[in-house]
């Protein structure tokens, strides 16, 4: 059975690539029939950003990514904490050790800085050097053995053949190949006896019985170093899939300078979750189809990860506001008026009535990107308190004496009859400009301005049918007073 994982560190708040990762092994995993577990990977405990949990799984269930095994559902293979494995971890650690793959090392943090120091004169890359640096190898075993015995501080590394090449294959990326020179004695278990993130990642896919291991791309680099911890073991290494990163639209790494990044942060603007999903889905994988739109059904059915791209994927904010607004147009007017009462009664609105709103929104929506906008866009058919008009505009328009005399006209005809129809309206509004010698289009902008104080919505025949006859005569009256 394919099990995959998505595996965050609670170091903050669930950022929009970290969505991505999760949304690309949840669709995997479904499509294939698997299981998608969560894993909290809190081994750096000095970053440990407290909620930041909690604060994930709930964006994460917000977006509809729901697992089946984790810390908050339990499952077989837990704990599902990685701070809650640590023995595990010690008990791995000095496995290979013991068969030859790992040592002790006794280095300073300051013999650590002069080695790097050497190495920058030389222009070489920093790297540990296991031939020169205090270590097992080159103290011997008698002194390995007096400096354990003594509590003497000491990291255990990762010992990599230097004349090997380290080859894996990534469903993204190809095959790939990394000779062993290149690659770090990378330390696996600190000197306080916590793992680092690379013995315990290899150590729990396994022991979970992860299948594919789908990640960003940052991680490519360290795979090499995951491959040789599996041959270490002797275990056989899952199927990688590294994906690319979501790029601003200069191609620099996401970040908060162009726009939202956490994914709460799109929550709160009023983004559907399902039209996220849609985009974030579409960054960096393609369908082979025009297909633009795809409920989570349809991305399960449809996706695959040899479609998934090696480029970045630009993140355009545009097009995902193109996209809620698609959602925003299908949804149900009804579901969408009841998400929105609330925060039209702690406006303080007079008109909350369900069916008016919901005809608000059926008139409104295709103006507006968010469900949230209406509070504001629309406040003149939910409420009679209206903004304020620029002062200079107003006084132009009360002393343009034709138009007052239209407008008096308009006025005065208004009743149900006129205003049961879009040509009774018509016929009116023609008529009430003919009388004041104007052109009907002369009014028309008047008009909204006076019944809505605004410059756009929607159609003023629908809007002013909506308000009724008796709301749109207190404002006319209150212009013409």
């Amino acid at each position: 059975m394919v099990r995959v994982r998505f595996a965050p560190s609670p170091t903050g708040f669930l950022h929009i690539g970290s969505l991505r990762t999760a949304l690309y092994n949840y669709l995997f995993a479904k499509g294939q029939g698997g299981v998608c577990i969560l894993r909290i990977e809190d081994t750096d405990r000095t970053r440990f950003v407290e909620g930041a949990i909690e604060e994930q799984i709930s964006s994460l269930a917000w977006a509809g990514v729901i697992f089946d095994e984790g810390p908050h559902v339990g499952g077989e293979y837990g704990p599902y904490t990685q701070s809650e494995r640590f023995d595990l971890y010690r008990q791995y650690g000095m496995q290979l050790v013991e068969n030859g793959t790992a040592y002790y090392a006794f280095d300073t943090s300051e013999e650590l800085d002069a080695m790097r120091k050497r190495q920058q004169d030389a222009g070489i890359a920093p790297k540990y050097d296991r031939s020169s640096m205090r270590n097992q190898f080159t103290i011997g075993e008698h002194e390995t053995a007096r400096m354990l015995a003594d509590g003497t501080d000491h990291v255990i590394r990762l010992k990599v053949p230097q004349h090997e090449e380290v080859r894996f294959h990534d469903s993204v990326r190809g095959d790939v190949i990394v000779h062993g020179r290149e690659i770090d004695d990378q330390i696996l278990l600190k000197s306080d006896g916590f793992p680092t993130y690379h013995l315990a990642n290899v150590v729990d896919d396994h022991l979970m019985e992860i299948t594919h291991v789908i990640r960003a791309e940052e991680w490519l680099p360290s795979t090499p170093k995951h491959v040789l911890l599996y041959r270490a073991f002797g275990w056989e290494p899952p199927t990688f899939a590294h994906v690319p990163l979501l790029l601003n639209p200069d191609r620099s790494k996401m970040s908060k300078r162009h726009g939202d990044v956490m994914v709460r942060d799109f929550k709160e603007k009023g983004y559907f979750p399902q039209a996220l999903v849609n985009y974030v889905a579409l960054c960096g994988w393609n369908p082979g189809t025009e297909q633009e739109m795809f409920s989570m059904d349809a991305l399960i059915s449809a996706f695959s990860l040899d479609r998934v791209s090696k480029a970045g994927a630009i993140f355009d904010y545009k097009k995902l506001d193109w996209m809620n607004s698609q959602y925003l147009g299908a949804t149900d007017p009804v579901a969408l008026a009841e998400e929105l009462l609330p925060k039209l009664s702690a406006r303080g609105y007079e008109y909350l009535d369900l069916a008016y709103v919901t005809k608000v929104v059926t008139l409104l929506r295709e103006r507006i990107t968010f469900l949230n906008d209406l509070v504001e866009f629309g406040d003149y058919l939910f409420g009679d308190t209206l903004v304020d008009v620029d002062v200079d505009m107003w006084a132009s328009l009360r002393n343009d004496a034709a138009l007052v005399n239209a407008l008096t006209a308009l006025r005065d005809g208004l009743n149900d009859n006129t205003l049961a129809s879009v040509e009774n309206f018509k016929q009116l509004a023609n008529d009430a400009a003919a009388s004041a010698d104007l052109k009907m289009g002369k009014i028309m902008k008047p008009l909204r301005l006076v019944i809505t104080h605004r410059e756009v919505g929607a159609e003023l025949y629908d809007t002013m049918a909506l308000l009724g006859v008796d709301r749109c005569l207190v404002r006319l009256n209150s212009f013409l007073a």
